[in-house]
């Protein structure tokens, strides 16, 4: 018996093999019902309805309270390190000009959508109040999730101590730095 002989023999056996066991798991999972439902039923709860801004920056994980607190020791100078990725759509000088985004001399403090000369996006316009702290280190975080449908192209910071640190440096862009928050 040569080679082919013995090749073909064993595909015989190993075909009959497949037939009968294929055939019999097939019955199985036919009789077993597993065929009349596709797909897995997955356990999920409904998230719980809160104030949509807490659950905005909850999903985004931003905790404002530590941010806060790194604040207080942050590095303005790293912060400035930071503030080169802004570079290519803001300027930081006083009395300096729009480009992609807004001049951000003054930001902390500043009403909201205000800057002279800026079209804001209506997602901005209608936020209202100033940016504080904790309102700027939400939009830094997640801009598309503190204000949808702004213009902004930016993925956020998600690091608190940078986040703390870049903070630190725009305190700095102003005549008379805001108090920082307790």
């Amino acid at each position: 018996m040569d080679t082919w002989e013995f090749n073909k023999a064993a595909g015989a056996v190993l075909a009959a093999l497949l037939l009968m066991f294929g055939t019999a798991t097939l019955i199985d999972i036919r009789m077993s019902g597993k065929l009349d439902k596709p797909g897995f039923t997955l356990p999920v709860t409904a998230p719980q309805a809160t104030d949509a801004a807490a659950t905005t920056a909850a999903a985004a994980g931003l905790n404002f309270g530590e941010v806060a607190g790194l604040l207080q020791k942050a590095s303005a100078e790293n912060g400035q390190a930071a503030f080169k990725r802004c570079t290519t759509c803001h300027t930081p000088d006083k009395g300096g000009r729009n480009a992609t985004g807004p001049n951000l001399w003054g930001i902390v403090g500043r009403p909201k959508a205000t800057a002279g000369g800026f079209n804001y996006s209506e997602a901005l316009k209608s936020k209202g109040g100033e940016w504080s702290y904790e309102d700027l280190a939400n939009y830094i975080h997640d801009p598309r999730g503190f204000a949808p449908g702004n213009k902004m192209a930016f993925a956020g910071i998600k690091d608190n101590a940078e986040l703390a640190d870049l903070l630190a440096y725009l305190r700095t862009l102003h005549d008379s730095p805001p108090a920082l928050p307790n």
